[in-house]
């Protein structure tokens, strides 16, 4: 497995790759690394030959009062991860080689950005199209593969690639779940035992939404007699536009658990 430091070392891997003829998907990410995060990678060799990761943690999408100087950081497990399942190379890019200019965000995907985290989190998906348009520049993949689970993410990431006529490939891919159907994320690791027996609950009451078999107040209210504190979100939406108007084909929540925030949706009726 190729650990890649600079921007030279990343062109000359890429370089080599186009030699070759060689196909490479692309799998972003902010390391603490889970099996969600390595099915996107076990995804991308069904579509292509190689499979470069990168690890970075985005300044950019993160406000001042969020978690960045606690966000889990396990570089030593994340390689033994990537090296296990074959990962052809790792990119650990530093902030001067993605901001070279400081952190300036020069990216913002009206429209499908502003509604749901766009209201809680309105600096995140600028920094999030930002720093992934520059990753593309940088690796030129032929495809990248981002979960589900970051739905509105996954449809920000679209439209960017779409408008900016970006060359590559998006792939979205179902959300990983643990035994209890929690979908995987690294800030999983923040719950107490006792908050993640709360936290499972979640699934179950989204499913129920998206089954129409409950409303959407009525799914608030269950989220906080489940034991969340704070409920931004739990909602019906169009899935291209995740306005309340048109086909409402996808189901969304976002909520509060302790000092940790939890995101998931589902297909309506799945």
């Amino acid at each position: 497995m190729n650990i890649i430091k600079t921007s030279k070392e990343l062109k000359a891997y890429r370089d080599a790759l186009n030699n070759n003829g060689n196909t490479l998907a692309f799998v972003p990410t902010m390391g603490a690394l889970h099996e969600g995060h390595l099915s996107l990678m076990k995804e991308g060799f069904k579509h292509a030959d190689q499979v470069i990761v990168s690890i970075f943690v985005n300044p950019t999408q993160f406000a001042p009062n969020e978690d960045f100087d606690s966000y889990p950081r396990t570089i030593e497990e994340d390689l033994r991860k990537l090296k296990e399942i074959g990962v052809s190379a790792v990119w650990l890019p530093v902030v001067e080689d993605l901001y070279p200019n400081g952190e300036e965000i020069d990216m913002h995907m009206s429209g499908v950005s502003e509604p749901l985290e766009g209201e809680f989190r309105p600096h995140f998906f600028d920094g999030v199209a930002t720093v992934v348009s520059r990753l593309f520049k940088a690796v030129k993949p032929d495809m990248a593969l981002f979960g589900e689970k970051d739905f509105q993410q996954l449809q920000v990431i679209r439209k960017m690639v779409k408008e900016h006529n970006v060359p590559v490939q998006i792939i979205g891919v179902e959300t990983a779940r643990d035994e209890d159907g929690l979908a995987l994320s690294s800030r999983n690791a923040y719950l107490s035992k006792e908050e993640h027996q709360a936290a499972i609950k979640l699934n179950k009451i989204l499913k129920d939404l998206a089954h129409g078999n409950i409303g959407e107040a009525i799914a608030h209210e269950m989220l906080l007699t489940a034991g969340f504190d704070k409920v931004d979100y739990c909602t019906l939406r169009n899935s291209a536009t995740l306005q309340a108007e048109g086909l409402i084909d996808r189901a969304l929540v976002a909520a509060w658990i302790g000092k940790t925030r939890l995101i998931d949706n589902m297909a309506v009726n799945t």
